[in-house]
């Protein structure tokens, strides 16, 4: 018979969250950022799964033949991952609650934009192949829409890309749904979300952030549910009455040794 996984300990982190409503959850972050207390999430470098992804030039994003591709990474940190990929060419925007992290971001982002890091590449090979694209970080919620105005671009219908990595699992459970509806409204028409799925190890009733998140995705944005999940429930299964299709998932080679081995790496389009 089944039993109960032992209940985990609450982290640092997870006890500063502790009786905070959803309504509470953006200035908890701003505190950790403004208290210097980054390295709950702080990785030193930019996503390895992400860079072998988009050096492997995926069909999956929409062709162009005009202006650069644009690519959002909402909950973005210090920019690690918004500064490699307007080195590989994107128009890359981040998206942060908080001004302190914004500020810590900007000053990131101009050092690597003077003498760009080897890690943003896979190879020295592969930073001459690019000729690097804008970036611009923006203070806002993502779950408001104000901060829309400040994108900048005539016209906008969406981002060619969104990449999600610590954001979802960051985010109180009851927020899962909006998170999926708010990516659905920030895509192009053509365009890819794509996932670095974390923490798959994590048990899914365990207290977070971050929170476990193994079929989460699929429950989110394949079955169109609301991706409060338990293990029973974690299937791939059931009516796929959600706003986006699956069209490519697997085991990058290389990720952060954070997520133990078992980060997935899931792309997702719109349904037409």
């Amino acid at each position: 018979m089944a039993t109960d996984p032992e209940p985990q300990p609450p982290t640092q982190l997870t006890s500063h969250f502790k009786n905070r409503g959803r309504d509470g959850q953006s200035s908890a972050w701003a505190e950790l950022w403004d208290a210097g207390q980054t390295h709950f999430w702080d990785r030193g470098k930019p996503s390895p799964a992400l860079i072998d992804w988009v050096e492997s030039r995926p069909e999956v994003l929409p062709s162009h033949t005009g202006p650069r591709l644009t690519a959002l990474v909402p909950g973005c940190g210090k920019g690690y991952d918004v500064v490699m990929l307007a080195l590989h060419a994107f128009d890359a925007y981040g998206l942060d609650v908080s001004r302190k992290g914004v500020e810590t971001a900007e000053a990131y982002a101009a050092a690597e934009f003077l003498e760009p890091s080897a890690y943003n590449f896979a190879s020295e090979e592969n930073r001459l192949a690019y000729s690097p694209g804008n970036l611009k970080f923006i203070e806002g919620d993502f779950f408001k829409r104000d901060w829309e105005k400040k994108i900048g671009i005539d016209d906008f219908k969406g981002f060619d890309l969104i990449y999600d990595y610590t954001f979802l699992c960051a985010l109180a459970p009851e927020m899962r749904k909006d998170w999926a509806l708010r990516m659905s409204e920030l895509l192009s028409p053509n365009g890819v979300l794509a996932c670095l799925e974390f923490p798959l190890y994590k048990e899914l009733t365990a207290p977070g952030p971050p929170w476990g998140l193994k079929g989460v995705h699929w429950n989110l944005l394949a079955a169109g549910s609301d991706g409060i999940i338990d293990e029973e429930s974690a299937s791939e299964t059931g009516q796929l009455q959600g706003r986006f299709e699956r069209i490519a998932y697997f085991k990058p080679q290389r990720s952060y040794e954070s997520g133990k081995g078992t980060d997935m790496f899931s792309v997702w389009r719109l349904k037409k």
